[in-house]
């Protein structure tokens, strides 16, 4: 068989897939997950929203409620619902009719989208993509599988713990003006650290400077802060305050984390015009509906109209705002107490980083030899780069966790972090 398929190798199996792999494998009984970008509750279980149940209910107790496909596009009054969720109710750009969107398969889906149609139709510049070093891990793969060149600007500064601020715009500057530059919106994956609203403006206006067009990667918004508005700052500034106004802008929306509908694949791509343009917006629709109908056909139905139930109905939208502050809040909680646990310790270094880091996930400041004897001393599972789940955090292990750190952080080569 090997001779009709020439170059098939066997690939490593995904990292963070192959830790939960050796997680669920590992029978010690005091284990923990801090792998999987998940939210847990207290007690380590997955929690279902209260607005989702309340949806949930609400659907199918409706007499229109059925499984027929959906249109090409996806639910139209889930993906408007969400681009105004973006961009606000008053959103300039929605007024005007300059929001070209699009159902898709969750982030992850709505990237590769945006990707496919770069590939075949951008031209202001070259086909190069900039992502933050580090960055989620999948990014670099959906845009090199898709052919375009990846390249990284200056991100994370491990001696500060700190954003390179520095270095990122140096990257912008120097960049063939027309490139392609990968933000996260908020809740940075991995680090958790997010730019503050001066770094933003910065940011934004340098890469205008440069016109390279700018796609969003908005996969938690909410789920950062608690706060819908707060953590949507940047995409709001850039368009409802014009400060891009050379290129479109992308955004790729997820509702995996901030609804808790990891498994239903529920997302968005939206495709912002600088100024209004029908002609070239149904021209840009029809291209993603060729995509989606050629891949997929046409998105899934049940999650995004659970979402879409929820984001048009005023009791559930209030419902779900407290949902994203008791799960953000939780996470805030576990982040001061294992800093505090490691300080009352004495482990050696800094660890105010871990407070001043937001969103789901902390890059520790691990090395992955510490990583590793995390895992196979302690039973703690988080991924090579040192990034821990701090949603995987509670009452229950927080202190289990710190002794854990503690002790590999003494026992290493080098303490320093």
């Amino acid at each position: 068989m090997s001779k009709l398929f020439t170059n098939v190798k066997e690939l490593p199996p995904d990292p963070l897939f192959g830790l939960k792999a050796r997680y669920n494998k590992d029978s010690r009984s005091d284990k923990v997950d801090l792998g999987i970008g998940a939210y847990r509750d207290n007690n380590g279980k997955p929690w279902i929203l209260p607005a989702v149940r309340q949806a949930e209910q609400k659907l199918i107790n409706s007499p229109e409620y059925n499984h027929e496909y959906l249109s090409i596009s996806g639910f139209e009054p889930f993906y408007t619902g969400a681009a105004k969720v973006l961009l606000g109710d008053k959103s300039p750009a929605i007024e005007e009719g300059r929001v070209v969107s699009q159902q898709s398969l969750s982030g992850t889906g709505a990237l590769h989208l945006a990707g496919l149609f770069l590939k075949k139709f951008y031209s202001a510049g070259p086909h190069t993509i900039y992502l933050s070093q580090p960055t989620w891990a999948n990014h670099k793969q959906v845009f090199e599988t898709l052919g375009l060149t990846v390249k990284t600007y200056p991100y994370w500064d491990n001696a500060t713990k700190s954003l390179d601020l520095k270095g990122f715009l140096n990257t912008i500057n120097q960049a063939e003006s027309g490139s392609i530059f990968l933000l996260h919106a908020c809740a940075h994956n991995p680090t958790g650290l997010d730019p503050n609203y001066e770094q933003w403006n910065q940011i934004l206006a340098a890469l205008e400077a440069k016109k390279h067009l700018i796609i969003f990667d908005s996969a938690y918004q909410g789920f950062a802060s608690g706060d819908l508005e707060k953590d949507a700052y940047p995409i709001r500034k850039a368009i409802n305050d014009s400060v891009v106004k050379s290129t479109p802008i992308i955004i790729c929306q997820s509702f995996a984390k901030n609804v808790g509908m990891y498994g239903e694949r529920v997302g968005a791509i939206h495709v912002v015009l600088p100024t209004k343009d029908d002609a070239f917006g149904r021209a840009i629709k029809s291209q993603l509906n060729l995509i989606i109908r050629c891949e997929i056909s046409n998105p899934p139905a049940y999650g995004s109209k659970i979402v879409s139930t929820i984001l048009n109905d005023k009791e559930l939208y209030s419902q779900w705002r407290k949902d994203l502050v008791t799960m953000s809040s939780r996470i805030i909680k576990m982040r001061n107490a294992l800093r505090a646990k490691l300080e009352k310790l004495g482990t050696p270094g800094t660890w105010n980083h871990i407070t001043d880091q937001t969103g789901m996930f902390s890059f520790t400041g691990l090395t992955p030899e510490q990583v590793e004897r995390l895992e196979k001393k302690h039973g703690v599972y988080l991924v090579s780069s040192g990034r821990a789940s701090v949603a995987g955090l509670n009452d229950g292990n927080v202190d289990k966790v710190a002794n854990a750190i503690d002790e590999v952080v003494r026992n290493s080569k080098s303490s320093k972090l």
